[in-house]
């Protein structure tokens, strides 16, 4: 794969990853978080916040808050197979840096706050 096949990979992953943050809210759960939560997600050419309540989310593009409840960092292509095919990261993952996160636990809940389980 070229330099510029990758580049076009970056892109197509980042515009999918906006375009998923992007159809959240119409696709929350209401009722499954109790207090208001953060989350900052940072990819490696975008970053977002969601915010939860139990009747809303809300997505931001950046970041938004001081200091998110949950923050998770990993490639759009992770994301990506964790949203749409169903992929749950394991110890490994995190072990190895593939994805990185301070609260593990409230992925869980972001993930079934959208009906993904």
């Amino acid at each position: 794969m070229s330099s510029s096949d990758l580049g076009a990979a970056h892109t197509d992953e980042s515009r999918l990853v906006d375009e998923l943050f992007a159809a959240m809210p119409s696709q929350y759960v209401p009722g499954l978080v109790s207090q208001p939560v953060s989350y900052y997600f940072s990819f490696e050419n975008s970053k977002k916040t969601a915010r939860l309540t139990s009747e809303r989310a809300v997505i931001e593009d950046g970041k938004t808050v001081d200091a998110a409840d949950c923050v998770c960092k990993t490639s759009a292509a992770f994301f990506i197979a964790i949203w749409r095919d169903g992929r749950r990261p394991g110890m490994g993952d995190f072990l190895s840096g593939k994805i990185k996160s301070n609260n593990p636990a409230a992925l869980e809940t972001f993930l079934r706050c959208f009906g993904k389980e």
